[in-house]
């Protein structure tokens, strides 16, 4: 009696296991292996498939087709397979880190069941750990224990291979030799990090653009994908100072409150404090007149020598710099009319006047504005005066 098997999908991070429950499924149900690659392979070799599989089910044997990486066929290539799924000629394997909802063919799609694996979890890769202690004959020290899981990051292929440097170099592992063999390990969200920059500029963009749908939906794909919540969340405290600014000033508030609940609450209840600080910014009035005033003033620093303070913006905090002329001439602003020292100057005096910061008129920021207006027409008028 065959075992009941059907086509499916296995959808999950590296080195979860995915091609290992691939071969299982098929042991189980003792049917023929085969595997073919993207990376390798193409239609020809998808039609010699089906075409051993034919004559595999003139004698009632099943064959298990294994894709790895399947969303690396294109759309015309993933069609090849659906006739033969849909006759049930070839119980169709596939595996792929990537969301299958975009990267898969629709009608292939909707031909297999997709199951959602997680990374291996910190007691899983203890087990592989220890399994491969007994098989190898291999002392490792607790911390050492430690570092490999971390260094693993769910991944049981990663960790097998950093067990199998360590194991070739010697019997006994410590926390050094496992440090400088993961030296250079990267952290999981996928396996093409441009798209991972992608993802993020697009969520940038959507929440500068004030597009609060489009900004969930990137938060979505990106907490979907597996990328760390933080990360995302230092995102939008950055963007609430790069294009929000002064336009909304509770906005930074805001922001640093909604990840600080993720902190509180963890995945998945704090992911909604995520989002409502992403439809917030997104919502909010923008400036970056903060941020391109900042660079200005970074470059003009940065290009100037060390021009000396002026004598009477200097501390005086004992007799001798006082008797030095530090803080002589210093005009208070609040003892002056409107709490301005109109005609006043703060820069270097060797340095011009530079305005950098130039508020916008939106939200918070037109109070501003005007504000500095008024405050310039002091300055003139004082000008005038002398």
């Amino acid at each position: 009696m065959l075992g009941r098997i059907h086509s499916l999908l296995l959808w999950g991070p590296p080195g979860c296991g995915k091609t290992t429950i691939a071969r299982l499924l098929a042991a189980r149900a003792d049917a023929q292996w085969e595997s073919i690659s993207p990376a390798e392979d193409g239609v020809s070799a998808i039609k010699a498939c089906v075409k051993r599989a034919r004559a595999r089910r003139a004698e009632r044997q099943q064959t298990v087709l294994f894709v790895d990486e399947v969303h690396r066929f294109n759309r015309a290539q993933q069609d090849c397979f659906l006739p033969h799924v849909e006759d049930g000629l070839l119980i169709l394997i596939g595996a792929t880190t990537e969301n299958p909802a975009f990267e898969l063919n629709s009608a292939l799609l909707s031909r297999l069941a997709v199951y959602r694996l997680e990374p291996l979890a910190d007691s899983d890769l203890g087990e592989i750990i220890d399994r491969a202690a007994t098989t190898l004959a291999l002392g490792i020290e607790e911390s050492a224990r430690k570092m490999l899981i971390e260094h693993a990051d769910g991944d049981g292929r990663r960790l097998l291979n950093l067990l199998d440097k360590l194991a070739g170099d010697g019997a006994q592992i410590s926390a050094d030799r496992v440090a400088d063999a993961a030296q250079g390990a990267i952290r999981r969200f996928d396996n093409r990090r441009d798209e991972f920059y992608d993802q993020i500029s697009a969520l940038h963009k959507s929440v500068r653009g004030s597009a609060p749908d489009a900004s969930l939906y990137w938060l979505c794909r990106m907490l979907d994908g597996g990328a760390d919540p933080l990360y995302l969340g230092r995102r939008l405290v950055r963007i609430a100072t790069e294009d929000i600014g002064l336009a909304d000033p509770h906005a930074l508030q805001f922001a640093l409150a909604c990840v600080n609940q993720y902190r509180l609450l963890g995945s998945p209840e704090g992911e909604l404090g995520l989002a409502c600080a992403t439809v917030y910014l997104a919502c909010a009035p923008k400036s970056d007149s903060v941020y391109k005033a900042f660079g200005q003033m970074q470059k003009k620093v940065g290009k100037d020598g060390s021009a000396p303070v002026p004598a009477r913006l200097r501390n005086a905090p004992v007799k001798l710099l006082k008797k030095m002329g530090n803080g002589i001439g210093y005009r208070h602003a609040h003892n002056e009319p409107h709490g301005y020292a109109a005609g006043e100057r703060y820069f270097p005096d060797a340095v011009a006047d530079i305005h950098a910061y130039r508020p916008t008129e939106r939200g918070f920021e037109e109070r501003v504005a005007a504000r500095l207006a008024r405050l310039r027409e002091l300055d003139r008028k004082a000008g005038s005066k002398s």
